[in-house]
């Protein structure tokens, strides 16, 4: 297998690949036997908090084996060591270095988990990639988070499933291994949520497209080294005139316009692009020519449930938090948590997160089962934009003024969670999609 792919200082050696296989077997098995022991149903045990990492028992868990919990704990440590101590930097410059981050998650395998082994990847089922997405979420920002989700579930997913060996080798392989920088490029000005009515053409002149338009909202845009772009290619049908083009940044023609100034993800840069007269080989199409929106909407599960496992740890961490300073600050002469309101609040919305992890885990299991979960999908990420702003809202009003600087988490977290609701599919194109599973949706009347 190693000796199919060409020794250039982008490809996987087979002795990194021999430490990628070994990963979830082998790197933490000395860690697994303590988080394997059975807890004990006792009422004091159950009623512990419990946060998203380092407490989960493996025993009774109903999605994850001791190599998940391997692998989360694999992944806490570059988060913590690498990541975690430079956040309040990166957020405050507006960027974060996506290639050295990139490159240290790439060396560990966390940016291929469920992408073939051949190119990298640790061919792992998709239950890794949602393990990997709540670890993520212990990072103390969303904008990391969502940088590394469009490397591995939004700009990689189309190449790794129908992309050709050779364009594999050029822009997925050192994607998984973090020598690259992808983005994607869906997002228009007037074409949001709403796909099919995108304008970037890409014409076919010769063995060549010709790429003229632009892109908004292109998140890693001005590190990107290469764009997973979607463009009409053909005039006919919105649904079958897209198609999905790797295109090097570094071409000739593109243009980034401005670093776009966000209200919160500060520390992900997001660019608006264009493109004028943009040359690409017709070799950089992604499968077939005029698939590109089918590609795109069949990545949209994955996608959707990966941001609900971010975000539930998000959630968690904040609520934990809040818990800790409220107990310790007084107001009328008692704790702020010890007042009925705040912890009978804080009650609902553990319980609501704990709801929505169960929404989740469902899901993916049946996912990784080879069933279509678009319904559940897009219900789990509906409700986690919505309870992720409940969250924030309540949770800040307990830290009072402390909770209006941004000193603290859970400013950042009411800043960054605003997002989910809009980002990935709008609150509105959730509840229409599931609307369509339910068969509620309007019908045009009768021809006569």
């Amino acid at each position: 297998m190693c000796s199919s792919l060409p020794h250039t200082t982008e490809t996987v050696t087979c002795t990194e690949m021999a430490q990628r296989l070994n990963l979830v077997v082998s790197r933490h098995f000395s860690k697994l036997t303590s988080l394997s022991s059975t807890r004990k149903l006792t009422e004091n045990v159950s009623s512990k908090p419990q946060t998203a990492s380092g407490s989960e028992i493996t025993a009774d868990h109903l999605l994850y084996t001791p190599e998940h919990f391997a692998l989360k704990e694999s992944l806490k440590k570059i988060i913590d060591q690498d990541i975690n101590p430079y956040v309040d930097q990166w957020e405050a410059e507006g960027i974060f270095p996506a290639h050295k981050v990139f490159k240290l998650l790439g060396n560990a395998g966390f940016l291929g988990v469920n992408k073939p082994v051949e190119y990298g990847g640790l061919g792992l089922d998709f239950s890794y990639s949602i393990a990997v997405s709540e670890e993520l979420g212990n990072i103390r920002c969303g904008g990391i988070p969502m940088a590394i989700g469009v490397q591995t579930d939004m700009a990689t997913p189309a190449l790794a499933r129908f992309g050709s060996t050779e364009l594999k080798k050029e822009f997925l392989l050192p994607s998984i291994m973090g020598d690259k920088v992808a983005c994607l490029g869906v997002s228009e000005v007037g074409a949001g949520s709403d796909v099919a009515t995108i304008k970037t053409n890409a014409v076919r002149e010769g063995d060549e497209y010709v790429v003229n338009g632009g892109k908004m909202w292109t998140t890693n845009g001005t590190q990107a080294d290469w764009m997973c772009l979607l463009a009409n290619t053909s005039d006919g049908p919105s649904h079958k005139n897209k198609s999905l083009i790797c295109l090097p940044m570094n071409s000739p023609g593109v243009h980034i316009a401005r670093k776009i100034d966000k209200m919160g993800m500060r520390s992900s840069d997001t660019a608006e692009v264009f493109f004028d007269d943009v040359r690409v080989p017709c070799k950089n199409l992604i499968g077939q020519e005029g698939m590109g929106f089918t590609y795109q909407m069949l990545q949209f599960q994955e996608e959707r449930l990966w941001a609900c496992g971010n975000i539930l740890t998000m959630m968690d961490n904040i609520i934990q938090e809040t818990i800790q300073y409220t107990r310790q600050r007084k107001i009328f002469k008692m704790p702020v948590l010890y007042h009925q309101s705040v912890h009978f609040r804080l009650a609902e919305l553990e319980t609501e997160i704990e709801l929505l992890r169960s929404l989740l885990h469902r899901s993916t299991a049946l996912y990784i089962k080879g069933n279509d979960v678009t319904k559940l999908a897009s219900m789990a990420k509906l409700k986690a934009g919505r309870l992720s702003r409940e969250v924030g809202d309540s949770c800040l009003q307990y830290w009072g003024g402390m909770g209006f600087t941004s000193d603290v988490l859970v400013s950042r977290f009411y800043r960054d969670a605003r997002l989910l609701s809009i980002g990935g599919g709008a609150d509105e194109v959730m509840l229409s999609i599931i609307c369509k599973y339910m068969d509620t949706l309007p019908k045009p009347p009768p021809k006569k």
